[in-house]
């Protein structure tokens, strides 16, 4: 059984495994921590539970909460050692906020702190999926986040949308629930009296990309609609379906699904498990460019040959992962680079049977082959 509207996300039968993406807004109120909003949301994912739904729940809010405890200014993000501090000490904050709260409810709370680097290598990734495979397995719920005390500029996630995505990758989740501050996604600013919400998504095209926001409402998340947008890219790699919902109301989930308020993405495709990691990565080492007509080839099923390659960018090795985008700098797919970035330059534009005499060696079938490459 598939997933073919919002409600089916109580369904053990379409959804037996969910991961749900709980906001700093939501979390953390003027005041401090929701504590009776929290209160309910667990009680719905504990009835989640008992119906016979694993669950993992991605939580932002480590910052927020530190930055309260240690009076910092701009909520603690008025710079990287800042944000750091106030996860450090926020962390802590959280993980007893999440475990108190499950364990009213019978259930252990598990915390697990994930950096970009965790998700992007193949082998951490694998390590992360069987932790998550085994506190399943014992009746825990794994709460997961970023680990801003240790993550810089250069290797967080810096939102929790894409995590939720990479994280239900790793899970082989059935779905993943963002809670937002808005209703789901609407086809121009939802401050337009003429906006529409769209209750259902089949892939995310270049078109619905443009009806996206960038930027964060509440102003203290560090996402917005086109965040939520590339978590569902993600997500559809693996056949995961995603669904954005408002989460400021009391019970949120049980209000969305009653109503069918939010806006449900499905996936076009399913990838294998390891195209579907490499499809969902978010630092590549470099980018090929590629003319027309190899760009056309690959969206046939083929692999990349140099000879439709027109440029070369960054610096990488073989076997690093590498964008490659088309005519138009739009990026069309990833892939493992059977060459580095210098022996690409050599012979770019060339056809193999002139790489021997460029390269010294004999040739490999293709700069990336298609049994290691994914579509965008």
């Amino acid at each position: 059984m598939s997933i073919t509207r919002l409600s089916d996300l109580a369904d053990k039968a379409a959804c037996p495994r969910l991961v749900v993406k709980v906001g700093s807004s939501l979390l953390v109120g003027p005041e401090g921590v929701r504590r009776s909003w929290l209160g309910e949301l667990v009680e719905e994912l504990a009835a989640a539970r008992a119906r016979g739904q694993d669950v993992i729940v991605v939580s932002s809010g480590a910052i927020a909460l530190g930055a309260a405890r240690l009076g910092l200014e701009k909520g603690g993000r008025g710079s990287l050692a800042d944000a750091q501090a106030a996860a450090a000490v926020g962390q802590i904050a959280l993980s007893s906020l999440w475990a108190e709260f499950f364990g009213t409810q019978g259930y252990p709370a598990a915390q697990l702190l994930l950096t970009l680097e965790d998700l992007e290598d193949r082998r951490r990734y694998l390590n992360a999926t069987a932790t998550l495979t085994r506190l399943l397995d014992a009746g825990a719920v794994p709460v997961i986040n970023e680990n801003d005390s240790v993550a810089t500029q250069e290797i967080r996630f810096g939102d929790n949308d894409r995590l939720a995505a990479r994280v239900a990758q790793a899970a082989r989740a059935s779905a993943v629930l963002l809670l937002s501050d808005v209703d789901g996604l609407y086809d121009r600013d939802p401050r337009d009296p003429a906006a529409r919400l769209l209750p259902l998504v089949e892939g995310v095209t270049p078109e619905i990309h443009a009806m996206a926001s960038g930027t964060s409402g509440s102003g203290m998340g560090s996402g917005g609609m086109t965040s939520k947008l590339q978590a569902a890219q993600i997500a559809e790699l693996a056949g995961i379906s995603l669904a954005i919902i408002n989460g400021t109301y009391a019970t949120p989930i049980a209000r969305a699904l009653a109503t069918g308020t939010g806006t449900l993405f499905l996936p076009r495709r399913k990838a294998a498990a390891r195209k579907a990691w490499l499809g969902g990565r978010l630092r590549l080492k470099g980018t090929l460019r590629v003319d027309p007509g190899a760009e056309a080839a690959l969206t046939r099923g083929s692999s990349l040959l140099a000879k439709g390659i027109v440029g070369v960018e960054g610096s990488f090795e073989r076997g690093d992962p590498v964008a490659i985008a088309g005519a138009e700098g739009r990026i069309v797919a990833h892939g493992l680079a059977e060459y580095d970035s210098r022996e690409c330059a050599r012979i770019m534009g060339h056809h193999t049977s002139a790489h021997a005499d460029l390269l010294g060696y004999a040739p490999r079938s293709a700069v990336v082959h298609r049994d290691q490459l994914v579509l965008k």
